[in-house]
């Protein structure tokens, strides 16, 4: 079967020789609503094709990294689920932990991709290799961004995102050749 996805030479030439995936939270991965309880537990919606795109990209030896201003249980066992190892919680300095990441993982700016949605996520985006934001990003993130999602944060933005590295890597037709079978 021929894949159905198809984009632009020059975005896939941009999102060539990514190793590292940096992913915001609210937003991104999830709506960007906080849904709190009276009890001042915060829940959070996260969509099934962005989890299934962050596991596909470990799969084509892609890293996915996540960094989030927030930090809450359901967050943790949503990364947990999806075998997400490097993750940031509650810090609004995203540069620094990037940089920690790159590092832990020997890898550059150059080999690395940054998903964001508002102004902390604005120096990662700006130092990555390929930088990408959801539909409904603030203005300046959008402005940024080498490719902004036909799909909103927590509505398949995250896994338009994972498809495009997962093309420029060349891995994306034999992923799925492998659901065909």
């Amino acid at each position: 079967m021929t894949p159905a996805l198809n984009f632009s030479p020059e975005l896939l030439l941009k999102a060539q020789g990514i190793r590292v995936a940096f992913f915001d939270v609210d937003g991104v991965l999830t709506d960007g609503g906080l849904y709190i309880s009276e009890a001042g537990e915060t829940l959070k919606r996260f969509n099934t094709l962005d989890g299934h795109g962050l596991k596909l990209l470990q799969r084509a030896g892609i890293t996915p990294a996540v960094i989030t201003g927030r930090d809450s249980p359901a967050l943790r066992v949503r990364l947990q689920a999806l075998g997400i190892v490097h993750a940031h919680f509650g810090t609004e300095a995203k540069r620094p932990a990037a940089e920690q990441v790159l590092q832990t993982l020997g890898l550059d700016w150059t080999q690395a991709a940054a998903m964001g949605d508002d102004w902390p996520d604005l120096a990662v985006m700006q130092r990555c290799a390929f930088a990408c934001a959801p539909l409904n990003a603030h203005a300046e993130a959008r402005a940024v961004a080498h490719h902004v999602t036909r799909a909103r944060g927590g509505d398949g933005a995250a896994r338009e995102f994972c498809d495009v590295l997962l093309v420029a890597s060349g891995r994306y037709a034999d992923l799925l050749a492998e659901w065909q079978q």
